[in-house]
């Protein structure tokens, strides 16, 4: 993990995704409000307590902040990342709403058993594989006991989410993780009840079909998917 890869585009993040997105029909911040809110509904259904502390691991300029803590109002949101200018416009964009923390992509500084909640947004397939499993690891050991870790990433069954990975400069190294992949990787860290849901089968233009979605997440043909797993 390159912090020097991740300051080179942190200014430009937002103008560069809104380019590569536009495919969609939708923003940035579209998706980053419709991981938030997905992840509260799974919440509410598994009939989980209101976390007090959420982590969000690699946070960049702060896109899931402002959606975690409306979904989540009454928790505590850490944002960590290696990329300290990232982190210092994300603290411009969103003051108070997040405490941030840079680290060195290696040993994760923070104390055992912090949170209740690890959330993470397309973070893992630009992190080499060989590097997942001890990371899963370490964050596991960063949860509460029954703590949740919601891993969202890139489906690569999805030609149009490969389209806008492959059309974009901050993705020029990422690495596309299947869904099964994934999941294999957070079991051999000690991850449990590892479940899986696809997302986001709709466009812009079909956004009156979206309520449908709650029914599709089995399919594995959604733009993004995510992984719930219990530390």
């Amino acid at each position: 993990m390159d912090p020097a890869e991740f300051d080179k585009f942190a200014e430009e993040y937002l103008a560069t995704h809104a380019k590569n997105l536009k495919i969609s029909g939708e923003d940035s911040d579209y998706f980053a409000r419709a991981k938030a809110e997905v992840l509260r509904r799974r919440w509410t259904r598994l009939g989980l307590a209101e976390p007090a502390a959420i982590l969000d691991f690699g946070a960049g300029i702060g896109n899931a902040w402002p959606h975690l803590a409306a979904v989540f109002p009454g928790a505590a949101i850490t944002g960590l990342d290696v990329s300290e200018k990232s982190l210092a416009i994300a603290e411009r964009r969103f003051p108070g709403v997040a405490t941030a923390l840079r680290y060195d992509g290696d040993r994760i500084p923070l104390a055992e058993q912090s949170f209740d909640l690890i959330f993470s947004a397309c973070v893992f397939h630009h992190i080499p594989a060989e590097q997942h499993i001890d990371l899963f690891a370490q964050l596991k050991g960063l949860l509460q006991p029954g703590g949740r870790m919601a891993i969202f990433e890139h489906n690569p069954l999805n030609p149009v989410t490969r389209h806008i990975v492959d059309t974009c400069e901050f993705d020029e190294n990422a690495v596309l993780i299947p869904a099964a992949v994934m999941r294999r990787r957070q079991a051999s860290a000690g991850l449990q009840a590892i479940e899986t849901a696809y997302t986001g089968f709709f466009p812009g233009a079909l956004a009156a079909l979206r309520p449908l979605e709650q029914w599709m997440t089995a399919l594995p043909i959604g733009a993004q998917y995510y992984t719930l797993a219990r530390g």
